[in-house]
């Protein structure tokens, strides 16, 4: 799970960069079960072995990535047009840290990947972390779902 970034290094001062190192925190604190992270990765180096040989990258996803992490939905929605218009990929697209999974398709969306969304969502959120009592409580912010101590929230609130 590499993270989309201009750089390949996590820099407090450049908000971009945050995902990636919460994503990376989170798998040193094994809270991402078989999953192998290594963030950040520029998108080039995510998505091209030669990029990132060429470049003195030694990781295991380099090349080889199946999830790209984005730092916003701006970032996010550029990168998937781009994908989707230019090479021809069936997207599934969630946005995630609200009480439930939203999906943001655009009204050109194919139907498949209208149907790989909706499967990843219901996926998400069936497999969701649940509070002892219950379901989750409702949102406290609509940016931010309520998140137990043990989360991983490495940037202030």
């Amino acid at each position: 799970m590499p993270g989309g970034n201009l750089t390949s290094t996590s820099e407090p001062w450049m908000a971009t960069t945050w995902p990636e190192a919460g994503a990376g925190l989170m798998a040193r604190r094994n809270q991402l079960h078989g999953a192998m992270v290594d963030v950040p990765l520029a998108f080039d180096n995510a998505v091209s072995t030669a990029a990132a040989k060429e470049k003195g990258i030694v990781s295991g996803v380099a090349g080889d990535s199946d999830i790209l992490l984005v730092p916003d939905l701006v970032s996010g929605n550029i990168l998937v047009k781009n994908l989707k218009d230019l090479a021809g990929v069936v997207m599934a697209g969630v946005v995630v840290g609200l009480s439930a999974p939203f999906i943001p398709t655009s009204r050109a969306e194919a139907p498949a990947s209208r149907i790989a969304s909706l499967a990843l969502a219901a996926l998400m959120f069936h497999r969701r972390p649940r509070l002892p009592d219950g379901p989750p409580p409702p949102e406290a912010h609509p940016c931010c779902a309520p998140q137990p101590d043990a989360a991983c929230c490495p940037l202030p609130r």
